[in-house]
């Protein structure tokens, strides 16, 4: 081997070499994360084949082997699972404001116009304006004084509306839907929106149905080369 190709051959391995202690003396100062424990991970999938039939049954077998805080990934989503009452109030009241945002959801999305609403808007600088709002013009005490009548009122109905029931010997199933729906429209629109029996089912499993749909489990919500498509 001529003298200037060993020479090169010696410069790459000191440069291997160099590079190789740089990196591990790198890895080993970094401040390694405190990290909750968790099992191995299939790709794309993540721990989605630990789940099984029935979740909470999957969940409490691995924090009788992880203990009572554990990661999972379903899919590409990272979540922290709490499994006792002492983790719960650690992540539901001492360390609220780390736990305030909510997760992305495509059917909750849809339904509501991309957030636009107080009860699915992410934590922010918008949420914070509606709940201002809200607190201060909606549900302050001079409010729901105004709108007692109303709530009076709608009260009288429903007890006249058991009362005929009962004479004519009918069932009654006490959901409450239409007496809450009813209090909800007058107060916002001065309207009934279930005046015939036939619409207040009809809202009832609106309601029932939009609710299923929205707790249902999306895989395109976890899957990351499935988030942008237009399904």
């Amino acid at each position: 081997m001529p003298d200037y190709q060993a020479g090169y051959f010696t410069l790459f391995l000191i440069c291997m070499i160099s590079s190789i202690l740089i990196l591990n003396l790198y890895k080993s100062s970094r401040v390694k994360p405190h990290l909750p424990p968790t099992p191995f991970r299939l790709p794309i999938i993540g721990h989605l084949h630990l789940l099984g039939r029935i979740p909470h049954q999957a969940f409490h077998k691995l924090s009788n082997r992880h203990g009572p805080v554990f990661r999972l990934f379903l899919g590409s989503t990272p979540c922290v699972f709490a499994s006792s009452p002492e983790t719960a109030k650690e992540i539901l009241k001492s360390h609220e404001n780390a736990f305030l945002d909510r997760t992305e959801n495509s059917v909750v999305d849809f339904f509501s116009y991309g957030g636009k609403g107080f009860m699915f808007a992410r934590y922010g600088s918008y949420w914070q304006f509606m709940k201002k709002i809200i607190m201060s013009e909606l549900l302050n005490g001079k409010t729901l004084d105004f709108l007692y009548p109303v709530r009076s009122d709608e009260i009288n109905r429903f007890i006249k509306y058991l009362s005929q029931k009962a004479k004519d010997g009918k069932c009654v199933e006490l959901e409450g839907m239409k007496l809450t729906s009813n209090m909800i429209s007058r107060s916002f629109m001065s309207k009934r929106c279930s005046e015939e029996e036939d619409k207040s089912e009809d809202i009832t499993k609106i309601i029932a149905e939009t609710t299923e749909i929205a707790g249902k489990f999306n895989l395109l919500d976890h899957i990351w080369f499935c988030k942008n498509l237009d399904l």
